[in-house]
């Protein structure tokens, strides 16, 4: 998940590759290499619920390496790697960028979003990489507001 999200946020690119010619391998340039451990470093801290408790994914990982332990050990019968799931959660649907780009400034208005924004999300929506839209933002831009978008 982290590496398909991290190809479509721009943090990798096909340019960061190089091909080194010995058993058709590719490596990665240092700083792309950095980017992605960023990315990855970022996505471990972020949290998820688990046994109903907001944990971070280090931090799950960690309890999940124990619990393979207690059964390997025999002091557990059972092992469940299946929850918590990662979900790809993602803010830049196709209809959510044409709904930004046909949003015109006075519906914006209405929605309680400021021109700064407005010009944030329509140049983000043009450009075809992944973008991340705030969640109170991105509820306003929701369907439910009932406010009509220009075609």
């Amino acid at each position: 998940m982290a590496v398909v999200e991290a190809f479509g946020s721009g943090v990798l690119d096909l340019p960061d590759f190089y091909f080194t010619g010995d058993h058709y391998r590719y490596r990665f340039e240092p700083e792309a290499k950095q980017r992605f451990l960023d990315l990855l470093r970022e996505r471990f801290n972020s949290g998820a619920s688990y046994k109903g408790r907001a944990s971070k994914w280090d931090t799950i990982i960690e309890l999940k390496a124990a619990e393979l332990g207690r059964y390997l050990a025999g002091q557990s019968n059972e092992i469940n790697f299946s929850r918590p799931y990662l979900e790809l959660k993602r803010t830049d649907s196709l209809e959510r960028r044409r709904r930004i780009l046909g949003l015109s400034q006075a519906n914006a208005r209405k929605l309680g979003i400021g021109k700064g924004t407005l010009h944030y999300l329509r140049r983000n929506a043009i450009d075809a990489s992944y973008f991340e839209i705030y969640h109170k933002v991105a509820a306003k831009l929701g369907a439910e507001t009932g406010v009509s978008v220009q075609s």
